[in-house]
């Protein structure tokens, strides 16, 4: 007998992998695709999945991962270095962005509150974007890949706090918020020396078995985070705090890139999900705000970049090349919005214009760096570089 579960999961999988392999034919970033097949199988297109919820449950381990392995990147001496060198630069062009579209976003209509936290989810460029579509020796031997990162693990940084302060679980007073910080302080502190008297030790011995490893580092990374929600934060939060201890590890860089295909694999389900909750009978009400608002964002944030580089002692030539690297919106503006929905901040209608201007500014900025830049999907032979 066919099991209808397993027969949607296959054809999840079938057709993420077909239209993923078509986007990067059409050099677009392969996230697309997984929204399309959304879209294509689910509510608003074939109805071929039923089994939404069930999907977007497991899909939540995705996000989870997500945070965790952001991070096991932020090594103590790293945080330490990004701070002093990236980090008035990175909040000065996200406050800028913020308030740039949050106006915009209240003359489309939005209420105050809604408006800023849909601009403050604008304020982020795409990790994945970035490092897919950025050489490997520029990623990972020149400066420019570096500061790159530095930006981009720093906006991680304030999209997990946005993210803890939407999902807050204590009323929003200042008692609330500080027991809050208290937990959260107390969770780092119990997690770093788990990780340095208990969990190092048991990696040690099982080094060679990388089966087991990858098994003990995830289930440190959800036992953190149960442990998270236990005593009143976020399991997203446990999950990034877990990441943060395992960085002292010795083996967190080979840890990271091992973790890196389940974080794809969960994600592909978010994306599908989000794809699926996409209600086409709103978008002719969204459609010129989400045209105007993904041309603001697409032309504001490579000048605004490019100018802040520059008077960081940037070459120009340099600038303009970042600034137009990091000129999207990011895959933590569609987690972002669908939190801030769940949590009644965000309307359906307001959701979906931050989710719609994500996928814009991600499609369009991809054609702008393969066409323009040098990129592993270069669209001419000179731009074409590995």
């Amino acid at each position: 007998m066919t099991n209808p579960l397993f027969t949607e999961l296959s054809l999840v999988i079938m057709v993420s992998a077909g239209l993923a392999w078509a986007a990067l034919l059409l050099r677009q970033p392969i996230i697309l695709a997984y929204i399309l097949a959304g879209v294509l199988l689910g509510p608003s297109g074939l109805k071929l999945i039923t089994s939404i919820e069930f999907i977007d449950h497991v899909s939540e381990i995705g996000i989870t991962l997500l945070l965790f392995l952001a991070g096991v990147s932020l090594h103590p001496r790293q945080m330490l270095k990004l701070f002093g060198s990236s980090l008035l630069m990175t909040l000065g062009t996200g406050a800028i962005i913020t308030v740039v579209a949050a106006l915009a976003l209240l003359a489309s209509g939005l209420a105050p509150l809604e408006a800023t936290v849909a601009g403050a989810a604008m304020m982020f460029s795409s990790t994945i974007l970035v490092i897919k579509l950025m050489p490997t020796t520029t990623l990972h031997q020149q400066h420019m890949g570096a500061l790159g990162i530095a930006i981009l693990i720093i906006q991680d940084l304030i999209a997990v706090f946005l993210i803890a302060l939407i999902k807050g679980t204590e009323s929003m007073t200042v008692a609330g918020t500080l027991l809050g910080l208290l937990k959260g302080i107390g969770l780092v502190g119990a997690a770093f020396l788990a990780e340095r008297y208990a969990l190092r030790l048991v990696l040690a011995k099982i080094t060679r078995y990388e089966e087991l490893l990858n098994l003990a580092v995830l289930a440190w990374c959800f036992s953190v985070s149960i442990g998270a929600e236990m005593i009143g934060l976020n399991h997203e939060t446990g999950a990034f705090i877990a990441g943060i201890a395992l960085a002292n590890n010795p083996l967190s860089r080979y840890l990271s890139e091992n973790l890196k295909f389940f974080r794809d694999f969960f994600l592909v389900l978010f994306f599908f999900t989000l794809g699926a909750g996409l209600d086409f009978s709103i978008m002719r009400e969204l459609a010129l705000p989400v045209l105007l608002i993904s041309a603001l964002m697409l032309v504001i944030k490579p000048l605004l970049y490019s100018k802040a580089l520059m008077m960081a002692g940037e070459t120009e030539k340099f600038s303009r090349n970042l600034g137009l690297r990091l000129g999207q919106n990011s895959e933590f503006s569609f987690i972002i919005a669908i939190i801030a929905a769940e949590s009644g901040i965000l309307s359906t209608n307001a959701s979906q214009l931050v989710q719609l201007t994500g996928i814009l500014t991600m499609a369009a900025s991809s054609y702008l760096q393969v066409s323009r830049l040098p990129s592993p999907l270069g669209l001419t032979k000179e731009l074409k570089v590995n």
